[in-house]
């Protein structure tokens, strides 16, 4: 169904069964797949692809034009995977030609009111993002990770999966998998075991995970005796694997 107000540019493309309520703007090129909701006054910008299942809440702005004074209009783009839900007033800017000219969020996530995903952030699956949280231009997000409300990330970050930031959280440095932020103080404070079970992980891995956490912050090692701990660890934790990858990548310098 769409609603006689909501205005669709002609090169648009919809899928089966998207509802688009009043006032609703799709802009050019605009990819929207089957079985969508666009409650009311949602503005979906240009070179925009959206997969199944998505649901935008009223006064959501989607695929803008980044907030980079370098930006000169260049084609840009944002795609969004399958079911995910953005509450109201969540905003996404496409990406830049000083990155991949992509900001990408994956499947089944969930962005609470006023969330912001500025140009260039790669946002992968099953995270929940709460009120205010926002984040900044060329981030990268995993999977399954929580972000309290306003929580604040510095441009270039990286946070790993199963990562969990409390609320208020001003995030410069990158966030390692598994690891839990204070928000206040905006310290790690331990790793989101509570979470862990709840998605399945077997009481070994948590252990492990736990082993892994004290030999990165709690037994003075540098980054990289931390690293040929816990790479010994992961021979016996597959869990482990997305820590050692994280922390063998170049980055901003982890959270400590």
């Amino acid at each position: 169904m769409i609603h006689s107000t909501a205005i669709i540019d002609p090169s648009a493309s919809i899928g089966h069964n998207v509802s688009i309520g009043p006032f609703c703007y799709v802009g050019e090129n605009v990819s929207i797949g089957d079985d969508c909701i666009l409650e009311s006054h949602i503005v979906i910008k240009r070179d925009t692809t959206i997969g199944k299942g998505n649901h935008f809440f009223q006064f959501c702005s989607i695929g803008e034009d980044c907030q980079d004074k370098k930006y000169a209009g260049e084609k840009t783009t944002l795609i969004i995977g399958d079911n995910n839900v953005f509450r109201e007033s969540c905003s996404i800017h496409r990406g830049t030609t000083q990155d991949q000219c992509i900001t990408k969020i994956g499947s089944n996530n969930l962005l609470m009111v006023n969330t912001h995903l500025a140009h260039d952030c790669m946002v992968g699956d099953n995270n929940i993002f709460a009120n205010n949280a926002t984040v900044a231009g060329h981030v990268h997000i995993g999977d399954f990770v929580i972000l309290g409300g306003m929580t604040a990330v510095h441009q270039f970050c990286h946070i790993g999966s199963h990562a969990f930031t409390g609320g208020g959280a001003v995030i410069l440095r990158d966030v390692p998998p598994y690891v839990m932020v204070n928000g206040l103080k905006h310290i790690p404070q331990t790793i989101n075991s509570e979470g862990l079970k709840r998605r399945g992980f077997s009481s070994d891995a948590i252990m492990n995970i736990k082993r892994a956490y004290k030999a990165l912050y709690r037994q003075n090692n540098t980054i990289s005796e931390a690293l040929v701990a816990i790479q010994g660890l992961a021979q016996h934790t597959p869990e482990l694997d997305i820590m050692v990858d994280f922390l063998s990548q170049p980055n901003r310098g982890i959270i400590r």
